[in-house]
């Protein structure tokens, strides 16, 4: 079956870590005979009208066979979704991927370990600080307490919070925003793991640490090594990435008070380079082996 892909990244972020990401997977769609275009998002874009919908690009091209979709225009690929394609991952699954919020409330559906988290009301940027709320959370959670953006990349709308007006003040600065307060879990401070799951299994792992900040994110200055998953965190890792419906993810874990770990992200669009640096493994081949399998299984 010779099959034709389009590989999907974000056409206006600076940098070029998504056009490397879809690079990573083109060359891996072409050494298993699949020809594919790379574009922007902002190359696609959704066109409707009454009982017909389609895309406007700048292009001539046939529409493809599947989609990688590297990107969070959630709106972009569920108009490819409605067209008929078959988007890697699904609409559905980044969007849950995208919103912290949302995430947290599928694991806890699905009787998966999370730390202990509190959503704040939806309110509008004219209101003012709940304080029944941020009493509850204190009381609830105590100091040090992690404040977490719903939405957010790279660990940068995370915010560990040591006092009643610290707290007070972030609340107040975030208000109209989706937001969280959460558990923190002194045991994986500046420490976690990220394991990416393809399909059913986990194909990489390492595990990451910072000197001297409590989030572990390589993209902040945080250090890599190879690792290699318990069956528990396997399995975890897994079942989280299902619990979103997704077809591969990057799962990151905590390390829990009593060495169990905890689910802290799952990343629909996880950046494979720094894994392959890592770990010598490239997670683009185990991405494109599962989507044609997938496809011609179909």
């Amino acid at each position: 079956m010779n099959l034709h892909g389009w590989i999907i990244y974000n056409g206006t972020l600076s940098g070029n870590k998504f056009l490397d990401y879809a690079e990573w997977i083109q060359q891996a769609a072409y050494a298993r005979g699949s020809e594919t275009t790379i574009y922007k998002n902002n190359e696609l874009n959704p066109y409707l009208v009454s009982g017909e919908s389609g895309l406007i690009k700048n292009k001539d091209e046939k529409i493809a066979d599947y989609v990688v979709f590297a990107d969070k225009d959630i709106y972009l690929a569920k108009q490819l979704e409605l067209m008929g394609l078959h988007v890697f991952n699904s609409s559905q699954a980044i969007e849950i991927s995208d919103d912290k919020i949302a995430t947290y409330q599928h694991l806890a559906k699905a009787g998966l370990p999370i730390p202990r988290t509190i959503v704040y009301p939806k309110v509008f940027i004219t209101a003012q600080p709940d304080e029944d709320v941020i009493n509850n959370a204190i009381k609830s959670l105590g100091f040090p307490m992690v404040v977490k953006e719903s939405f957010g990349s790279f660990g940068e709308q995370v915010y560990l919070i040591h006092t009643r007006e610290e707290l007070w003040n972030k609340v107040n600065e975030l208000l109209g925003k989706a937001f969280v307060f959460q558990e923190f879990i002194s045991s994986s401070y500046g420490k976690d793991m990220r394991l990416q799951v393809v399909g059913n299994e986990v194909v990489a792992a390492m595990k990451r640490a910072s000197k001297n900040d409590f989030r572990a994110n390589v993209s902040a200055g945080g250090t890599m090594e190879a690792y290699t998953p318990t069956k528990i965190e396997r399995e975890m890792a897994v079942q989280a990435t299902k619990s979103i419906d997704a077809d591969f993810a990057g799962v990151d874990l905590l390390y829990g008070a009593d060495g169990s770990p905890l689910i802290c992200e799952i990343n629909s669009n996880a950046h494979i380079r720094n894994m392959y640096d890592c770990t010598n493994i490239n997670v683009a081949d185990f991405i494109m082996d599962y989507i044609i399998n997938t496809l011609t299984q179909e």
